[in-house]
């Protein structure tokens, strides 16, 4: 009998330890969205040194394949873009800057060209250059403007961003090229996500990592709703796939002249794969509801926790139109920009694709750029605005957005009396 109870302990112990090894081999993979790179290009030398650009990306998107993620896209983010169009006039400035457009099509990247003002001080005719390129049809570059950094707030780079984001809904079709402009607020050098990723070039090239991985917050939220133990677990599921994308990242870029900058680790979502989702199943109600602050304040600790060489947002995305579950909260009114205001309070992410009026004036833009700079400076942590003014759309219609962006209702603006 005795004999018998030690085989039946050793099966149940066996058993036992199997069970999570094959739990953990289920568990979602998160994807890699971006492998940003940084460099510092000139006038004359561009095309050449893109090319290598591109050939080094290749090769640590090939190893982080290799390693069992798959991976979105590689991109390059010059310096800003001022520093190399300088002395040049403006059709020759729009002719490289849609050099770079046609090679990012030719070799198949993603193209940022950094901020049109980087300092509050600075000359705003490039603000009129970026306006221009981000309202051509096709354009696939993306631009910024900082609006706060340690200095403080950039009051009339919050005016500039606005009259960006307001010319180029009134010009581009459907508004869409905003998609591609953010105004961005106390956010480092070297982040991999778009439209905010910049730096200041002039030194060696180096890249960056950001992840897709709202799957993995999912799968860790529909069974842990414990505000005590959810965040821990939550790091512990992001750090096994970040470490294995950084060590697969750092092997490839060995010897190569290159400097690894670090991963970004925020949950980005993208369609069905739903961070929005994800905060419900922690809640177990409507996105915007009470208990949607507890759970973004716990994805973003969860992140900061990650051990790894972080960059970038390092927090939680709320991207109304490019979360299939967001957009659909958005339209039902569950949450408002003021949500998204108070959220960014515990996360890093900001007012992203945000959908406006088309008749929404520079004003009230301006208002809003405003508020996530004097957030991200008060709280001293990275915010972006990304807005979508709708040309010919009004309060209560629908958008008519494509490509990788939803649609949604356009909401009241906040602050409007209810009828």
């Amino acid at each position: 009998m005795a004999h018998l109870k030690r085989i039946l302990s050793a099966i149940i112990l066996v058993t036992s330890l199997a069970l999570p090894a094959v739990r953990a081999a289920d568990r979602p993979k998160p994807k890699v969205r971006a492998i940003t790179g940084f460099i510092t290009i000139d006038a004359k030398s561009y095309p050449s040194q893109i090319e290598e650009a591109v050939k080094f990306l290749s090769g640590v998107r090939d190893a982080i394949k290799t390693a069992g993620y798959d991976v979105a896209g590689i991109r390059i983010s010059t310096q800003p873009f001022p520093a190399y169009t300088r002395g040049l006039s403006r059709a020759d400035a729009l002719k490289l800057l849609r050099g770079i457009d046609d090679l990012a099509g030719k070799l198949r990247f993603a193209p940022n060209i950094g901020p049109a003002m980087l300092q509050d001080s600075d000359n705003t005719e490039p603000v009129d250059l970026l306006a221009e390129v981000l309202a051509t049809p096709g354009n696939r570059l993306s631009g910024n403007i900082v609006t706060a950094g340690e200095d403080g707030i950039h009051w009339n780079a919050v005016r500039q961003a606005a009259r960006i984001i307001r010319t180029v809904g009134e010009r581009s079709p459907h508004g869409q090229g905003n998609f591609n402009f953010g105004a961005i607020a106390m956010l480092k050098p070297y982040g991999p996500f778009y439209p905010g990723a910049w730096h200041p070039g002039g030194e060696p090239p180096s890249f960056a990592i950001g992840l897709e991985s709202a799957n993995v917050v999912m799968d860790v939220f529909a069974r842990e709703h414990d505000p005590r133990t959810a965040g821990k677990i939550l790091t512990e599921a992001l750090a096994l796939h970040a470490r294995a994308v950084e060590a697969a990242a750092m092997k490839a870029a060995a010897g190569s002249g290159w400097t690894y900058a670090g991963i970004d680790p925020t949950p980005a979502p993208g369609g069905q794969v739903s961070i929005g989702a994800a905060i419900e199943s922690f809640t177990g109600a409507p996105f915007g509801s009470p208990g949607t602050e507890t759970a973004s304040g716990i994805v973003t600790r969860a992140v900061q926790a990650v051990p790894v060489n972080q960059t970038g947002y390092s927090g939680l995305m709320i991207p109304v139109l490019e979360d299939a579950v967001l957009t659909r909260r958005w339209t039902e009114g569950t949450y408002s920009l003021d949500s998204i205001l108070a959220y960014s309070a515990v996360c890093a992410g900001g007012v992203d694709t945000v959908p406006l009026a088309g008749d929404t004036s520079e004003d009230a833009i301006a208002r809003i750029v405003g508020d996530v700079a004097t957030l991200a400076f008060r709280w001293h942590k990275p915010l972006a605005v990304r807005l979508l003014p709708a040309p010919g759309r009004k309060t209560g219609q629908m958008t008519e957005f494509s490509g990788a962006l939803a649609n949604a209702i356009i909401q009241p603006p906040v602050g409007s009396p209810r009828r």
